[in-house]
């Protein structure tokens, strides 16, 4: 792999430790995956053969988005107002979605998944988590190699979060029977993964995550397996807490769901929490404490009408944030950059009821780059630096939707938004979005082949329905 000489950047976001900070008229050079130079007037003479220069005037370069809490199979119920969440209570809406997730094939899964990553990539993300934790019996046990598959076709670096349910919904979980697996099977396909794809290397583009789905819909003994497993292969551990669970959890087990996960040992640096909005300081403490991470998705709570989650506490605390968009049931995008906005707003909208303020605008860009990164255990992805990746992407900002906005880079996207697709997205140190496609591949097939996958299953009826009424 070659290189790419991005000249006359206009600003370069960079990380330099303490804070971010931005370059101005600068040169930045990629060498195969990484980043060798970022600095005045480099020298395009002295650029190694094969790289190729891009006239980068009037560009903002950012690190790549790193999108740490995603459902990538839920894209094929988007835009739908039979499962309206104003609609329904949460108990209705589980009933009507679980089915129809439980129908999903194979092929499915892998369209579902090119989707969500095409929309993440056209945004500016450049490395993606999936929890993936829907394994109908009949789509088989292949569905995060197939993940994996797409992600490679696309560019992405992708950690599969490998999750599962073994409860039964006759012992409480909200699981149909064709959704589960035993502990043993979970366990073991886990172990599979980690095995066949799991990569240690530095700018390692593929990783996997042990990551039941939730403590409601798993027994007990599930989240003992998963550190047993985790711990022992040195991989990191995720699912879902604090998003309605709790009283749940302390009637089924006397505690509510941190303490209980930090008893079984579910907890630690090496652990990330997705959401997180019900939890009291003193849980919020006890997270700090052991390390736990958290992967805030601002979004749902349009949908979901749940508490802000109470980043300003977090960040008082010192607990590891980082962004997620989650599954396209209760976000109906795949795109990241719309929530460093929406998680800034979201804060700003209830700053008066809070002890802590609001963390500043750069905060939220850091949350969803080098605060992802973090989450995921990398220390080479995240930032602009040399020697990191080469993950990064650019908007150029000569259009009148950045007037009066470019003496702030840092601040822009948090405070301004972002609506259209970047300029170009690079990952690993490869060109994988520019000039509104996908260098090599035909967005309109994949378009086409994804909506084929889609009509062929019977999820569709009340869709087409609904447009009528």
């Amino acid at each position: 792999m070659a290189g790419y000489f991005l000249k006359n950047c206009a600003a370069v976001i960079v990380d330099d430790g303490p804070a971010l900070g931005v370059r101005r008229d600068v040169d930045l050079l990629t060498d195969g995956p990484a980043i060798v130079a970022i600095g005045e007037g480099l020298d395009a003479t002295d650029l190694p053969e094969g790289v190729e220069t891009r006239d980068a005037t009037g560009w903002f370069v950012y690190p790549g988005l790193v999108n740490t809490h995603h459902h990538f199979f839920q894209c094929f119920v988007r835009n739908r107002a039979d499962l309206d969440w104003t609609k329904l209570s949460v108990i209705e809406w589980l009933d009507r979605i679980y089915p129809i997730f439980s129908r999903l094939t194979e092929d499915c899964f892998y369209h579902a998944s090119l989707t969500a990553m095409a929309e993440m990539i056209k945004h500016g993300c450049t490395t993606a988590f999936d929890h993936q934790y829907n394994f109908p019996r009949h789509a088989g046990k292949r569905l995060i190699d197939r993940q994996f598959e797409a992600a490679d076709l696309l560019g992405m670096r992708f950690h599969a979060g490998r999750g599962g349910n073994t409860l039964p919904k006759s012992e409480g979980s909200t699981i149909p029977d064709a959704m589960l697996e035993t502990t043993d099977e979970f366990i073991a396909d886990c172990a599979r993964l980690i095995d066949s794809y799991h990569d240690r290397r530095r700018f390692g583009m593929r990783q996997v995550v042990v990551a039941p789905c939730q403590p409601v819909n798993c027994y007990r003994e599930t989240f003992m397996e998963s550190v047993a497993l985790a711990r022992d292969r040195g991989v990191l551990m995720h699912t879902h807490v604090g998003e309605g669970e709790s009283p749940v959890i302390l009637a089924r087990h006397g505690q509510r769901t941190v303490d209980y996960l930090d008893e079984i040992g579910f907890a630690g640096p090496d652990a990330f929490y997705a959401h997180c909005w019900e939890l009291t300081h003193d849980e919020l403490r006890l997270m700090a404490t052991s390390g736990t991470g958290v992967a805030h998705c601002p979004e749902p709570v349009y949908l979901v009408g749940a508490e802000v989650t109470d980043i300003p506490a977090m960040s008082a605390f010192g607990i590891r944030v980082g962004l997620g968009v989650d599954g396209t049931a209760s976000n109906d995008n795949s795109n990241l950059m719309h929530c460093i906005h929406s998680a800034y707003m979201l804060q700003c909208l209830v700053a008066g009821s809070r002890a802590h303020p609001v963390p500043p605008p750069v905060d939220f860009l850091r949350y969803a780059t080098s605060g992802g990164a973090g989450l995921l255990g990398r220390d080479d992805i995240g930032r602009l630096a040399p020697g990191m990746a080469a993950d990064l992407f650019a908007i150029d900002t000569r259009r009148m939707d950045y007037v009066g906005t470019r003496h702030d880079p840092l601040s822009l996207i948090a405070k301004v938004g972002i609506g259209a697709p970047v300029d170009m997205t690079m990952i690993n140190g490869r060109i994988v979005w520019e000039k509104g496609e996908f260098p090599g591949l035909d967005e309109q097939q994949l378009f086409a082949d994804a909506e084929a996958a889609l009509d062929a299953i019977d999820v569709q009826n009340s869709r087409h329905t609904n447009q009528t009424q």
